[in-house]
């Protein structure tokens, strides 16, 4: 694990024990801070029994703390928290933050983060992949993976490369990225910033202002260079369509402010995997493609799933959309543009009904599924050769799921029955992806 004289002789309080909160009271723990730590499950506290206080920092005064850690779940502008640290002038913090102060000890090393709104787990794997590929040195974390103060150091050379959800950032003070990107801002999460998109903008533009000046600031939002990679990507599986295009020009762009060589870069393009429930290709059955991109949780990164797989030969459509769950927003936004595409759309979860009156009549056929097994197995029957059963939902999981990973494992199950091979209804962790 990551540890630092920094923390010693401190007091932190550490709310929330999930695993980047466990993560960092280890961390804590192991650099000789005193630790305060609390979670509601009884089970999360067990493994700090004895090794700390556990108790609820709410019901303490924090006076001499140095920082109060949460998980970036905990929601900043509602939470009784931040108002109680605040009383005792102590900051809100989370585990980015930690790694951040621990730098200064740690081996020669650049750190990359990434952000927006669609496409940073991509991303950031795919930069992390072409490293990889290249022998130097990295480890990726943050939003993705093993959390990055439960991870050993890199040795002198090494590339850390954060996905930094805007929570995450909001929860960062002094992370200065040698390399910052900012892919795109689509309104999501507005729940968290009172309904402001343009707190949440701001969110993701702090990475930025946490930079020293001379670091490299990659902002992607005008991406219109993805055009110019169409005939390239037939060399890379892992990343069709336009929205892959997108996140390839920001690990490349990525990759080229850290001097990686352009045989390195384009070898790592090439044999990328790709990451569980975002466009992973799950079966291919008697000409049938089943695609897996659960993590589209809103129109705007359900839109470039749909534009991956245009009509066959005559105008044919060719994609059975499965759609549907907890909707984040009214209508289908984006993906208007791309219904040529849709053969069939088949509707579930609270969405359903919904999506079924906005699509009927707009696509050849809509069939209202409700459950997420109905829909695939009806899709399965009626996909012709060619043809592509997409799970693209444009909406949460939360009606049916626990999340947008248990929907994907879901999808991949149903598949396995449909198809007959129980192989692939156990979903690859990222870290196995990559391998």
């Amino acid at each position: 694990m990551i540890t630092s004289t920094a923390f010693a002789g401190k007091k932190y309080a550490v709310l929330g024990l999930a695993r980047s909160g466990a993560a960092a009271a280890e961390s804590l723990l192991a650099s000789g801070a005193e630790v305060l730590a609390w979670d509601r499950q009884d089970n999360a506290r067990e493994a700090l029994e004895g090794r700390c206080e556990l108790a609820d920092p709410l019901e303490r005064d924090l006076t001499r703390f140095a920082g109060v850690v949460v998980s970036p779940g905990v929601p900043l502008n509602t939470h009784p928290i931040k108002p109680h640290a605040e009383k005792y002038g102590v900051p809100v913090i989370g585990d980015i933050e930690l790694f951040a102060q621990a730098r200064a000890e740690l081996p020669l090393h650049k750190v990359v983060g990434i952000t927006g709104t669609n496409g940073k787990s991509t991303t950031t794997a795919l930069v992390h992949h072409i490293l990889r590929t290249a022998g130097i040195p990295t480890v990726m974390g943050g939003n993705i993976g093993i959390p990055i103060m439960e991870q050993d150091p890199l040795p002198e050379g090494g590339v850390y490369v954060l996905e930094l959800s805007s929570y995450q950032i909001d929860l960062t003070q002094s992370l200065d990225c040698d390399v910052a990107v900012l892919l795109n801002i689509t309104p999501d999460h507005l729940d968290r910033y009172d309904g402001s998109f343009e707190k949440y903008k701001a969110s993701k533009l702090s990475l930025f202002q946490m930079q020293s000046s001379e670091n490299v600031r990659l902002d992607l939002i005008d991406q219109s260079q993805a055009h110019d990679l169409s005939e390239r990507q037939s060399g890379w599986p892992a990343l069709q369509g336009p929205h892959n295009a997108q996140n390839a020009i920001a690990a490349i762009k990525t990759c080229q402010a850290l001097c990686v060589s352009e045989g390195a870069i384009d070898a790592g393009l090439s044999s990328f995997a790709g990451l569980p429930h975002r466009m992973e290709l799950v079966a291919e059955h008697e000409g049938v493609l089943f695609i897996n991109d659960s993590k589209a949780t809103n129109p705007d990164s359900a839109a470039p799933a749909l534009a991956a797989y245009p009509p066959a030969e005559g105008g044919r459509p060719r994609i059975h959309w499965i759609v549907g769950g907890l909707p984040k927003e009214d209508g289908i936004g984006p993906c208007e543009d791309h219904l040529s595409n849709v053969a069939a759309a088949y509707t579930i979860g609270e969405a359903g009904p919904r999506f079924a009156e906005l699509l009927e009549g707009k696509v050849p056929a809509v069939h209202r599924s409700e459950l997420l097994c109905e829909a695939v197995r009806t899709a399965a029957e009626n996909a012709q050769f060619g043809d592509v059963v997409l799970l693209s939902p444009a909406c949460a999981s939360f009606d049916q799921f626990r999340d947008f990973e248990k929907r994907g494992e879901h999808f991949r199950q149903v598949v396995s029955v449909v198809v007959g091979d129980e192989s692939i209804a156990t979903t690859p962790h990222p870290e196995e992806h990559l391998a």
